[in-house]
């Protein structure tokens, strides 16, 4: 389906060769003050022609807020908002009449649906994640407003990786927590590569041109934070906190891979080398020790920085010559035209953070509504609660 979230909903629209794309955000709420130029820093962040790491196609993505607004506040209505497409060149693709691409979506397409987009990769491709970055800097405005910040950036790029994604040890985690507790977006795009440290940055940008030069591509790995998010977030069993942000990530394209917190690194460990002790935090809560916990536990936001990894594949879509077969089944080799990045991570940076933004922005709504409905009723007592108040009082002091 093209529409995400239950309370806060998103519909994504537009091929990536059509007239033009966009979205409709429906339940936001009304008051919000936001403006087209707001949305257009993230669009900005995301589109084709930012470096030579990325495509050349040259789109300026200018969005345009069609609906649900006025004098820059929202009315509660649906927001609209659409993007054209102007530098279309459909006649790069006339080989794709004959060839579906490897690892691209253009023979599923058809076997599902019994027609494809003739020129690109239609909703398959990137250019749909236009209007899921606009409804994310919508939820943005929103949750900034909570004190909720969310940060995405390059932690690899084929073999250059930062340290944390191979070794936990104790240097490595510091130095981990250190960069999540602090990095900013105006860091993360000091860098081409939107890699925040220098040295593997220029790494990362030597490892693209390689790809560039053998008309190839690469993939890597983006990390995500999200700092300050509230307690409580999250619907077991289904849609607990970590599998909803999953679904988000997973349904961007050419991700291959999700794990948040200690992740496939946990299952190393003994329970008593994972297990995050409580301690007080010093505001009448607790926190954890360690975190490797990835800020969710049961499901459910528990107040420490939610960090997340986004596994991406080398874009499917080479200039390499490729020895596959036609759609009838005869050998034959694929020479792919067009205008392709080398690499997609620097700009799935804002896609990520806008699908994180989404999650959290419908996440708080759901637990609102609920806090709503529970303020109409008697207080909990305290022994239903399921604590000793007395025991927990002295324990802590």
């Amino acid at each position: 389906m093209s529409t995400f979230g239950q309370i806060f909903r998103v519909t994504t629209y537009g091929e990536s060769h059509c007239k033009g794309v966009g979205c409709i955000v429906d339940g936001c709420p009304p008051g919000l003050e936001i403006t087209e130029a707001e949305i257009q820093v993230q669009l900005d962040r995301r589109r084709p022609g930012q470096s030579h790491l990325t495509t050349p196609r040259s789109e300026s993505d200018t969005v345009t807020i069609q609906s649900g607004t006025e004098f820059n506040y929202t009315l509660g209505t649906p927001i609209c908002m659409t993007v054209p497409n102007k530098d279309q060149k459909p006649h790069d693709y006339t080989e794709t009449d004959f060839y579906p691409r490897p690892s691209h979506a253009d023979w599923t397409y058809l076997q599902k649906y019994g027609v494809k987009a003739s020129s690109g990769g239609g909703r398959s491709s990137a250019r749909e994640t236009i209007g899921r970055v606009a409804a994310g800097a919508v939820a943005e405005k929103y949750l900034k407003q909570l004190g909720i910040e969310i940060v995405a950036f390059v932690s690899a790029v084929g073999p250059v990786r930062l340290p944390i994604l191979d070794d936990f040890s104790e240097q490595s985690s510091k130095d981990f927590t250190a960069l999540i507790d602090s990095v900013t977006r105006d860091q993360v795009d000091q860098f081409i590569t939107r890699c925040p440290i220098k040295d593997l940055s220029d790494k990362m940008t030597n490892e693209i041109e390689k790809r560039i030069v053998e008309k190839n591509s690469i993939g890597g790995v983006v990390t995500c934070v999200i700092r300050n998010c509230p307690l409580g977030l999250g619907e077991p069993c289904f849609d607990k906190l970590e599998a909803t942000l999953a679904h988000a990530m997973l349904s961007i394209p050419a991700t291959k891979g999700f794990e948040f917190g200690s992740g496939f690194y946990g299952t190393t460990l003994s329970g008593s080398e994972h297990n995050d002790p409580f301690i007080p935090d010093g505001k009448g809560g607790l926190k954890t020790t360690k975190n490797h916990s990835g800020g969710i536990q049961g499901g459910i936001s528990n107040g420490e920085n939610i960090y997340f990894n986004v596994a991406f594949k080398p874009a499917a879509t080479i200039s390499v010559s490729q020895a596959t077969s036609t759609y009838d089944g005869t050998q034959g080799t694929l020479e792919a035209r067009g205008r392709h990045d080398p690499c997609v991570l620097p700009r799935a940076v804002p896609i990520v953070e806008a699908m994180a933004s989404l999650v959290i922005m419908d996440a708080i709504m759901i637990q609102n509504s609920r806090a709503l409905a529970n303020s109409r009723l008697p207080a909990i007592p305290e022994n239903l609660k399921g604590i000793n108040p007395l025991q927990t009082k002295i324990k802590l002091t």
